[in-house]
């Protein structure tokens, strides 16, 4: 069966419940005070292997986010190559006010710490049947993009969030692009009309996954097209949700070597279990509630 390493953020998330956001000079007292894991690579590794996928974590905490290993390791995922640094482990401020609008302050802390002699070591015992998966919440993803397509391995890019450095990555090397329309528009330089052809057009080599919200996902690859759409349920938070997509898509694409449209199909059934439930990583279903 094949493998996948997961480049990825781990983050603790700090979210205080207030009137109104802070304003300059200003000290307000909270409502409520919450504490989540986080992380787009955190959250998509929690999803892999509940989808029953062998996935490994690259990644980095301070001291403060050893519990946050301690939940990854109680999934099932591979924590060999996930390093104790010096910094604070990433984390997020954020205010959500009574209407529900959210303010964020994110911290790179030890997402952004990282050796490359640490990406180097985790490639150890890969291959060509295997996958790197990343996003763009680290550093040295430029560098294990590199050094997995050396070893034959497939690479699977969220470039999520979207920033300028994304350009500068070796996009030539990627096999499969899983985007929104918004990261896709960015990426192809093409309306949202168009940039799913766009893309293909742009890196004939790969696939394009593009997720389209309450709408569903499409697949394209050369002339290959394959649409699902979404399952119709009543959202109440829709955190984690692209990140559980992923995850059963990859699972199920590669460790049970399901179609693409079985893939699609199963994904959207995740996803929209997700979005029923409150939270992040804790919203995602395990493969036996599909």
């Amino acid at each position: 069966m094949s493998r996948i390493l997961n480049l990825g953020s781990i983050n603790i998330d700090h979210v205080y419940s207030v009137d109104h956001f802070v304003r300059p000079g200003e000290t307000l007292a909270s409502l409520q005070y919450s504490v989540f894991a986080g992380g787009k690579g955190f959250n998509q590794s929690v999803a892999l292997a509940r989808a029953g996928a062998a996935v490994a974590h690259l990644g980095a905490v301070g001291a403060d986010g050893l519990w946050l290993t301690q939940r990854l390791a109680s999934e099932g995922v591979d924590l060999s190559s996930v390093a104790q640094v010096g910094a604070a482990t990433g984390h997020a401020m954020i205010q959500v006010s009574a209407s529900g609008e959210n303010a964020i302050v994110l911290h790179a802390g030890a997402n952004h710490a990282l050796s490359a002699q640490a990406i180097e070591r985790a490639m150890d015992g890969f291959g060509p049947d295997d996958w790197l998966l990343t996003q763009n919440e680290t550093n040295g993803i430029a560098e294990a993009m590199k050094l997995a397509k050396a070893r034959g391995m497939k690479i699977a890019f969220n470039p999520a969030p979207m920033t300028d450095a994304v350009q500068g990555f070796p996009l030539e090397m990627v096999d499969l692009f899983i985007v929104n329309e918004t990261e896709a528009e960015a990426l192809a330089g093409a309306s949202i009309e168009m940039a799913g052809e766009a893309l293909c057009a742009c890196y004939p080599q790969a696939a394009v996954l593009l997720t389209l919200g309450a709408e569903g996902a499409v697949y394209f690859k050369d002339s290959e097209r394959h649409f699902q759409s979404a399952e119709r349920v009543e959202a109440i938070d829709t955190t984690a949700a692209g990140d559980t997509f992923i995850g059963y898509f990859l699972a199920s694409l590669l460790a049970r070597d399901d179609g693409v449209e079985e893939s699609l199909a199963l994904a959207c059934r995740a996803a929209g279990i997700a979005v029923t439930r409150l939270g992040a990583s804790d919203s995602i279903p395990r493969r036996d509630e599909l």
